[in-house]
């Protein structure tokens, strides 16, 4: 009986713990009245569900690098590598994200002034800058939209390598 529970976890991809839990748990599920909630229906609907998992000592240290590269604690990092891949998106870590925002709010500050100066242009006012500092402007406000798009593409494919590497 052992080495049929020892194949079927194996089938399963699971431990021969976790395999005779389900089998407990399907068991209680059919015999207790449906009026009850079912075993583990309380557990999942707890936010702050919680579960282990072993990792080589080298997957080990991978994610402690990796997770300290993005300055967070493995266990974070982990929790958005799992949402990530169950929901397909790509987290940004919270560092990057206040920086995108406030070079977001810099750029809404530029386009306010480069508003400005189209409207004194326009009206013709003296003392409006010339198309040559317009230009340089447009030229920064191109620059800094250039460098978020390569953050956000490297951000992407970090987690990506990430992927890349534990199947490649």
């Amino acid at each position: 009986m052992k080495a049929q529970l020892l194949a079927a976890a194996r089938r399963e991809q699971i431990t021969e713990s976790m395999l005779v839990r389900q089998l407990v748990e399907s068991m209680l599920r059919v015999q207790v009245d449906s009026s009850l909630p079912k075993v583990g229906s309380v557990e999942g609907s707890r936010r702050d569900a919680r579960f282990s998992v072993r990792l080589d000592i080298e997957d080990h240290l991978i994610l402690k690098r990796r997770a300290g590269e993005r300055r967070m604690p493995a266990a974070t990092y982990v929790s958005l590598l799992v949402r990530s891949h169950l929901r397909g998106v790509t987290p940004v870590p919270r560092d990057e994200l206040q920086a995108l925002k406030r070079s977001i709010t810099e750029l809404r500050a530029l386009g306010n002034n480069l508003n400005q100066i189209a409207k004194a242009l326009h009206h013709g006012k003296a003392g409006a800058p010339g198309l040559e500092h317009v230009a340089t402007m447009l030229q920064i406000a191109e620059g800094l939209r250039d460098h978020f798009k390569s953050l956000l593409i490297a951000n992407e494919q970090s987690w990506r390598q990430g992927h890349a590497d534990a199947h490649g």
